[in-house]
Parts: structure tokens; sequence; C-alpha cells
């Protein structure tokens, strides 16, 4: 029986409402972790989508967090019925480059959401007495367990500050020889949505991400022994430690990139993310 959104969908969801402020977006999504939230009316009905990309490039034209969700969400989002097939959802995820979570929809109303992290876990899980396994687990985490508290969030530097004293330096990493089931896992139990790739002199040599491991067929579970080099995407856009943050914001909104490597020589430093910038 083949798999379907509800099957692994998370249903316990953090939302916000369109006439919520936008600093309450960015805080849910800071402190969480997450990439995007979608937007609920009073009656549960999915209104819109809002990420940290949004947020930013709101940002960039001069906006400010005080204005309301509804005018700098995507009034017009994607979202799936619980019936839809991963396959649907693989290829809506792959197609449109900055989404990782998809709503799922019960007529009007917002039931859960998937993301590519959802479709690593279900990779492993071809038999019914696994998916039912991970069901009541999941099932159990919905109703008992709170999210996970993501790291403490620090102030933004000024602007004109480097990128160096907002970047993180504690950056968890692959190699190239790795196989690809391993990387999968640590994306998923870290909460990543990708990782630098390096070698042994700590140089950068390629980025992997959900969406490069997931592939064209992202639910056969077959990985045939391929490494993270394989897969991995090489022509990788960077930055220097001594590059202004502004110049990282704007690469960042108008790339709609994740995760920026920050390199100094050749070797890799930090990493810089959107949610370092807001």
């Amino acid at each position: 029986m083949a798999l379907r959104a509800r099957d692994v969908m998370t249903t316990r969801v953090v939302t916000v409402g369109p006439d919520d402020p936008v600093s309450v977006a960015v805080h849910k999504m800071t402190e969480l972790r997450y990439s995007a939230l979608p937007v609920i009316d009073r009656r549960f009905r999915l209104v819109g989508m809002i990420s940290l990309i949004d947020v930013l490039r709101h940002r960039e034209e001069g906006g400010s967090d005080d204005v309301r969700v509804g005018a700098v969400m995507n009034p017009d989002p994607l979202s799936v019925p619980p019936r839809a097939s991963l396959n649907l959802l693989a290829h809506r995820l792959r197609s449109y480059g900055e989404l990782r979570v998809m709503p799922v929809v019960d007529g009007q109303t917002l039931v859960g959401v998937v993301t590519r992290s959802d479709l690593l876990r279900a990779r492993n899980r071809q038999n019914p007495l696994a998916r039912l396994v991970h069901r009541v687990k999941r099932d159990d985490l919905d109703r008992l367990v709170a999210p996970p508290p993501g790291r403490r969030k620090r102030a933004t530097p000024p602007d004109t500050s480097p990128v160096r004293e907002a970047m993180t330096t504690e950056v968890v990493t692959a190699r190239a020889f790795e196989p690809i089931d391993s990387v999968a896992d640590r994306l998923v139990e870290l909460r990543h949505k990708s990782l630098p790739v390096v070698d042994d002199a700590n140089r950068l040599v390629g980025i992997i991400s959900e969406a490069d491991i997931l592939g064209k067929e992202p639910l056969s579970g077959r990985t045939n022994g391929r490494s993270v080099g394989s897969v991995m995407t090489k022509d990788v856009i960077t930055l220097s430690p001594d590059d202004p943050i502004s110049s990282a914001r704007l690469l960042i909104a108008e790339h709609g990139l994740r995760m920026v490597p920050v390199v100094d020589r050749g070797k890799l430093v930090g990493v810089l993310s959107r949610s370092d910038l807001v």
C-alpha cells in the first residue's frame, strides 16, 4: 500500500494568524528553528505561508516587523489533501526550490504539514509493520511532546558589521566519501536542511542538502551505496568572514538561500543562515 501524506505528516503544527505582527512569526521560527509557518484564520483555515526568506525580503524593502503577517505572507500557498501520494509531494517540494514545508489541507482546514525531512524518514520505511510502528509513535509524540527548543537567539549585529560577528562557527559537516544514508540520518536527527562538505584540510568542496539526497526518486529508499560526493552541489555560493552583513542579507534574499558557507582562504570557518540574520 502506497504511503500518503496523512501517513507521514506532522499533525502538531505551529502556526500564526494573519493579524499577528511579523515579529511574532520571526520569534517562533527562530526559536523553534523552522523555515516557514502556515498562516491560519480563527476557523483553522489555511490562508497563507510565511517564511524567513519572506521576512528578509520584506526588510530589504524597508519593511518593519510591526506590520501584520498578512502583509508579508504568501497568500496563495501550495497545499495537498491528506490522501495525496508522497510522489506528488516529493515532486512539488523538488520543483519549487524555496519550498520545504507542504501544508496538508482537508477541505480548507489545515490538518498537518509534510517537510523534506518527513520524506527522508519515509525512504527507510518500506513495510507495513514499520509504517504502523512509526504512525503510533508519531501520534504519541504529537500528543505528548512539546517542540524541541532551538539554539538561543543572539542579537543580530548592525548591517555594517562583518559576517564573522553573526555566523555560526560550530559547524556540522559531511565528507564526500560518506554514504548518503548516514548523512540523511544526520540531517533528520539534527533538523538541518543542508551540510557543508569538506575535505581532510577543512576546505569546502560542496554542499549536501535534503533535496540533493531525495533526488529524482525520493521514495525508492535505494541509494545503491552512493556517496555524498556523487549527489552534492559542487558550485557553492560562499561568503568571506569580512563581508558586511548587509551584503550577506541581500545575497540570501535575492537567491533564496537557506545557508551560506563562510570561507577564509579556501577553508570553512563558519556558516551564515537565514535565522542568523533575523
